[in-house]
C-alpha cells in the first residue's frame, strides 16, 4: 500500500513463485495469449511498481475469472518446497488447480489478492510490489 504504513500484504512466497502463477494463468486462463484475458496481473513488472485503487477495481475481476478456470483444472505438483511443507503444516490437499496456489499461511492466494485489492480501493490505496 502506499505511504509509510503498510495496512495490509500478502506473502507469495518468491519471485519464481509468483511467476509460476502467473504462467500457470497465461496457459490455462489465456490459452497461451499473455495478457489477453488478464492484462493486469500478467503484464506487471514482478518486483518494482503498483497497481492503483482503479486498478484493484479490474484485478478483482480478473481473479475471479482465474479463480473459476482453475477450479476446473486438476491439480498440479507444488512448484517449491516451502509449499509442501506448508500444505502439510496446514492440511492442504489440493482438489483442483485452484488449490495449489496458496500464500505462506496456507491461505487461498486469490482469496488474499482479491482481499488485498478490496483494501486498495476501500482506502483509495495502491497496491505496492516489493
Amino acid at each position: 500500500m502506499t505511504n509509510d504504513d503498510e495496512v495490509e500484504g500478502v506473502e507469495i512466497g518468491s519471485y519464481a513463485d509468483f511467476n509460476f502463477f502467473r504462467d500457470t494463468v497465461v496457459t490455462t486462463v489465456e490459452n497461451g495469449e499473455r495478457g489477453s484475458i488478464c492484462p493486469l496481473l500478467i503484464n506487471h513488472a514482478d518486483s518494482d511498481g503498483h497497481w492503483t485503487p482503479d486498478e484493484a477495481a479490474a484485478l478483482q475481476g480478473e481473479l475471479e475469472i482465474i479463480e473459476t478456470v482453475l477450479s476446473e483444472r486438476p491439480p498440479v505438483a507444488f512448484n517449491s518446497l516451502w509449499k509442501a511443507e506448508v500444505a502439510k503444516s496446514f492440511g492442504i490437499t489440493p482438489g483442483n488447480l485452484l488449490d495449489c496456489f496458496f500464500d505462506v499461511d496456507g491461505e487461498p492466494l486469490t482469496q488474499r489478492l482479491k482481499h488485498l485489492a478490496a483494501v486498495s480501493m476501500e482506502r483509495k490505496m495502491s497496491i505496492l510490489f516489493q
